[in-house]
């Protein structure tokens, strides 16, 4: 089993890390908030920070976040374009090519929505999507992102802890995980005509750890709504796990009693585990997870000329949420 230990965070100021080129797009983003773009209400620090280090975003309605103030919400990488962020995705819902997801989901259609919470809650709700904007301010968490097939991505999302809404509908006794359902819609969704997975798409956490502060609701990155392709209008961010745990599109959040089977848990369930946190140490059966290439470092296709960097316990989020699995067998629950 992996010892656990204490690495400590060191949380550099933005000052610290910005390099002195950044200030010119500082001060465009700051000619569009002069405009109106940034949004009424909310803190523009993090679209700031986002458009400056990662490049001119989208034509997107704009929705910036406060700075977060959660351990572990500010990663100091270097951010990953937007145009990478944008382009390179796991969405079969829209095609099982990293490329797909943007040529094709423009058919989906983020308005109107609604997310029905059920299951074991005392307060069951149907929400529409601007409930779910006005629940909790906005903040830009930066996280690292990993994928099971080896890259990863340094993210500006914008949303709220997950448990802010978990609260809210407050959980029985009898709840100890949550399910999210994805959206399944073949008129809006291409991909669901393929029997790659069975559909709608799942996945589950425990309730302890859906309520982690780290546990994202998102509904935007780089201080914008969130892109079709990226998981419009609403999905989960989990940055300690690999990237398909964080369901996108969400449509239904249940919370239940046993734990669920994912979506990629039936489909190999010799492959995917249902925890799925990120370890260096325990490789997919056809991928080594010891290393990683971070996506738009390395040129093209996918950053296959990147030079791969070691895989970190977590993802880098142990000193974080290394005690959720505190005395668990990592290497059996995987």
């Amino acid at each position: 089993m992996h010892q656990l230990k204490d690495r400590g965070f060191d949380h550099r100021t933005p000052s610290e890390i910005t390099p002195a080129a950044v200030y010119h797009a500082r001060r465009e983003w700051l000619q569009r908030a002069a405009l109106g773009l940034a949004g009424a209400g909310l803190a523009p620090w993090a679209a700031r920070e986002a458009f400056a280090q990662g490049g001119a975003p989208g034509k997107l309605a704009a929705l910036p976040g406060a700075r977060s103030a959660v351990a572990g919400g500010l990663v100091m990488d270097k951010a990953t374009p937007y145009d990478d962020v944008t382009s390179y995705n796991n969405y079969y819902e829209f095609g099982t090519d990293k490329a797909d997801p943007a040529r094709t989901a423009h058919t989906l259609k983020p308005r109107p929505w609604t997310v029905s919470v059920e299951g074991e809650v005392k307060r069951p709700k149907v929400y529409d999507l601007d409930e779910l904007l006005k629940l909790s301010p906005m903040e830009e968490r930066i996280y690292r992102l990993r994928c099971v097939e080896g890259w990863s991505m340094v993210v500006p999302w914008v949303g709220y802890s997950l448990a802010e809404l978990i609260r809210k509908v407050e959980p029985t006794g009898n709840a100890k995980f949550v399910e999210f359902t994805t959206l399944a819609d073949k008129a809006q969704m291409p991909g669901l005509r393929s029997s790659v997975l069975d559909w709608p798409y799942t996945e589950g956490l425990r309730l302890d750890e859906a309520m982690h502060p780290l546990a994202l609701l998102a509904f935007g990155l780089y201080g914008q709504v969130l892109p079709n392709q990226n998981g419009a209008p609403v999905r989960v961010i989990l940055p300690w796990k690999y990237g398909f745990k964080s369901a996108k599109s969400i449509v239904k959040i249940r919370f239940v009693e046993k734990q669920p089977v994912s979506s990629w848990e039936r489909a190999a369930p010799q492959e995917y585990g249902f925890y799925s946190n990120v370890n260096p140490q325990v490789d997919h059966p056809r991928w080594s997870q010891a290393s990683e290439r971070r996506i738009g470092e390395g040129g093209g296709l996918g950053g296959l000329f990147t030079k791969r960097r070691p895989t970190l316990m977590f993802n880098g989020y142990e000193p974080q949420v290394g005690q959720l699995y505190a005395g668990m067998d990592l290497k059996k629950f995987y």
